[in-house]
This record gives structure tokens, C-alpha cells and sequence, in this order.
């Protein structure tokens, strides 16, 4: 056995050898040689040398377009079963081009990169891939960038109050045609409450000088500061506006305020009723919650308010009227009802002289002409957020029916 072994790997070994390695030779020129094709997607189109002055509609700040292209390659087999549309782009030349042009693709207008790649060997040619270009004027503008009511929930024992500024401007480049469908409609910035934690306004409160109000003011972080334009840029876009900087949501500590002074109640008659309800017609039914005093009527049970600050208060708590809207309505239905606030304007102005007043350390780093319409933004959220109670847990609701003349007020 051993030597018949010896015989097929010993005698003549020299030709053998040869034999074998113009096999291997012969294999690999063979498969080397082979064609095939292969269809790929996802593929980046950068145009280059684009006219001063011009852009193209779907073109990102990158110099890439938005639209991919899918192109059928032909050469190499080996080559063409490795390569994925990560490994090269189609490069684009607009020079010395106008108006809308159809670029054609060709093996030239790829672009490796993949240094163990070498296209312009592996890649024979490229099945009928044509990209249509079209240029146009070149724009910047300032787009609006509107703050919107943020969405989740704020965190436990907060509430949330506001953010400012309501709107900044961001500007942008790019074409004419885009830029103008961004400037007229804006774009819209949410942030998400549940992004900022209890410990971080616990930590802004502690260190905040004015210990009065419960007021806490978040600063935006600089990861916030962007907005997403696909049509712009494939990437976030930082907010270049300076009042970014200040860029900030507020929030109170909720706690339950005593109302010092009793809301008086009054009756509103739409004009198109009041052929048959009037103040001569309709009057208010006594009931042990309320006193009457020369004729107007007060609401003297003890009422607690949440959602604003000790300061909004002390300016509104003489200044607060309940009104009861007097309208024919079904036999089982309440009248509607809501808190007023007499001279709005007047207790605002009165608000933003107390607030320059106490000179809060987070008020003093903006500019006076800011400080004031942020005051003046603070004031006009606690009109918004103000919740009354009948007990610290318990909602102030009513229910108010209008019975032969009467408006009878049940408390529920």
C-alpha cells in the first residue's frame, strides 16, 4: 500500500506539480474573467461644481440629493457579489450646465469608496441609468420656527407652564422653491416633557434666590436647539437664531394658594336672548355658599387655587368674577361658566412692576426689553393654567340650571 502511495505522489512529481498550479491559474483567470450583473438600491448621487448663484430642488447641504438612485451594473462576478450601494456613490458634474438637463451614468461616474475596491476595473459598464437635474436659483432665507405646546407629561409634583420664546427664525439655504414653501409655512419644534427629569428642576429650585414663588425655569439644552429639514439637510439643523440662547420651559411646583378675597358672580345675556332673558327677567338663587351684598353676589366659600404663583395671586385675587352665561339651553343641561379677570391689562402691567421689582436671578440675564415680554408671556400663562378647588383634591366644579326665572348654582 505504501508504495503504491509512493508511486502516484513520488513518480513524476515535477510534472504533477505543474499540473496543479496551471489548474489553479487556469481557475482563477477563469472566474476572474466571468460576467455578471447585478441590481443595486440606495445609491448616493453627489452633484459637483454646481453654478455660483444656482442649487437643485432636492439638494442637501452635503451636496448629496435626497432621491437615491438604483442602478444595474455589469462586469466582474466576484466583484459585483461583494459590492453593496455602502460602497460607492455616483458622482455628478453640473459645470458649466443650465436649466433642467438629463445627466447620463456611466462607469466614470462612479466613485469608490471602499479603498479594496477598484471600479473602473470591476465594472464593464451600466445598464441605461439616466438622473434628471434640474437647477435653480439659489435662495437664503429666515424660517420661522415655531415653539409648540410640548407633549408628555411633566414631572411629579411639577407643572408645566410655558416655553419662550414662542418663535425663533433659523436661517436656511437652499432652493428658491423649497425655501419658499419653508418660509411661508415654518417649522414647528415639540419638545417632550418627559425628557426633563424631577431632579433637575429640584436642583434649579434649590438654587434659585427667590424663595416667594415656586417658579422654576429649565434652560433648553444645546441637544435641543435643532430642527429636522430632509429637504434642506439629511442631518439636524442648529438653530442660529440669538434668542436661542435663552430658550427655555417654565414650571411651578404645584401647591395648594387660599383665595383671600370671595369672587363675586355675575350674569352675561347674549343679545339675540334677550328679548326674553334679561337682567329684569333672570335673577340668582340664594344658596348658603354665597352672600349677597348691594345687590352683587359673592362666592364665600373657601377656594384654593392651583397653577400659578403666590405673586400672580396677590394681583388678581380682588379682580376675579365668575360668569354665568345665561342662554336658552335643554331641560337637563347646566348653563355654562368661567373665571374672568376684570381689567386684564391693567393687573398685568401691575404684575411685570412686581417681578422688575424682585429682580429673579433668572429675569436679570435678559435683556430688559426681553425681560419685560417674557414677564408679560409668564403673566398671560398663569391666566391659562389657574385651576380652582373647593378642597386642596377636589376640582371647584358647578352645576347651574336656569328654573322659572332663577339661576340656581349647586356645587358639586
Amino acid at each position: 500500500m505504501k508504495s503504491f502511495l509512493q508511486k502516484i505522489l513520488l513518480d513524476n512529481w515535477q510534472r504533477k506539480v505543474i499540473s496543479l498550479f496551471l489548474a489553479v491559474l487556469i481557475w482563477f483567470l477563469v472566474n476572474q474573467s466571468l460576467i455578471s450583473s447585478k441590481t443595486i438600491s440606495n445609491i448616493p448621487v453627489r452633484v459637483i461644481n454646481i453654478p455660483s448663484g444656482k442649487t437643485i430642488i432636492d439638494l442637501q447641504a452635503n451636496g448629496f440629493l435626497t432621491r437615491r438612485l438604483t442602478l444595474t451594473l455589469i462586469g466582474n462576478k466576484t466583484l459585483l457579489e461583494e459590492l453593496s450601494a455602502n460602497d460607492f456613490e455616483v458622482v455628478v458634474d453640473a459645470q458649466n450646465k443650465q436649466g433642467e438637463w438629463i445627466a447620463s451614468i456611466n462607469k466614470r461616474n462612479l466613485v469608490s469608496l471602499n479603498p479594496e475596491i477598484d471600479l473602473s476595473k470591476g465594472i464593464s459598464r451600466i445598464s441605461h441609468a439616466n438622473v434628471l437635474i434640474r437647477l435653480t436659483k439659489l435662495a437664503t432665507e429666515k424660517i420661522p420656527i415655531y415653539l409648540t405646546q410640548p407633549i408628555g407629561e411633566a414631572p411629579k409634583e411639577y407643572q408645566f407652564l410655558d416655553v419662550w420664546p414662542y418663535q425663533l427664525y433659523l436661517t436656511v439655504s437652499g432652493s428658491e422653491e423649497v425655501v419658499k414653501k419653508l418660509k411661508t409655512k415654518g417649522i414647528r419644534l415639540t419638545f417632550d416633557l418627559t425628557d426633563v427629569s424631577k431632579a433637575d428642576l429640584d436642583r434649579i429650585q434649590t438654587k434659585a434666590k427667590d424663595r416667594k414663588t415656586e417658579e422654576v425655569s429649565f434652560l433648553v439644552p444645546e441637544s435641543w436647539k435643532r430642527v429636522n429639514i430632509p429637504s434642506i439637510s439629511d442631518t439636524p439643523i442648529e438653530i442660529d437664531d440669538p434668542r436661542a440662547k435663552e430658550m427655555r420651559m417654565d414650571f411651578i411646583r404645584i401647591s395648594n394658594l387660599p383665595l383671600k378675597k370671595p369672587i363675586n358672580l355675575a350674569l352675561f345675556f347674549p343679545e339675540d336672548t334677550l328679548s326674553s332673558l334679561n337682567p329684569r327677567t333672570v335673577s340668582i338663587s340664594s344658596a348658603s355658599f354665597l352672600k349677597e351684598l348691594e345687590g352683587v353676589y359673592f362666592f364665600k366659600d373657601p377656594i384654593y387655587v392651583k397653577g400659578v404663583s403666590q405673586t400672580f395671586l396677590e394681583v388678581v385675587d380682588e379682580m376675579l368674577q365668575f360668569e354665568i352665561i345665561v342662554q336658552k339651553i335643554g331641560e337637563k343641561s347646566s348653563l355654562t361658566w368661567g373665571v374672568q379677570f376684570i381689567n386684564a391689562k391693567a393687573l398685568e402691567d401691575r404684575y411685570v412692576s412686581l417681578m422688575a421689582a424682585e429682580e429673579q436671578e433668572e429675569l436679570t440675564k435678559l435683556q430688559p426689553g426681553i425681560r419685560e415680554e417674557y414677564i408679560r408671556n409668564r403673566f398671560r400663562s398663569y391666566m391659562n393654567t389657574m385651576q380652582l378647588y373647593k378642597t386642596p383634591d377636589r376640582k371647584l366644579e358647578f352645576n347651574i340650571t336656569l328654573e322659572n326665572g332663577k339661576i340656581v348654582i349647586k356645587v358639586l
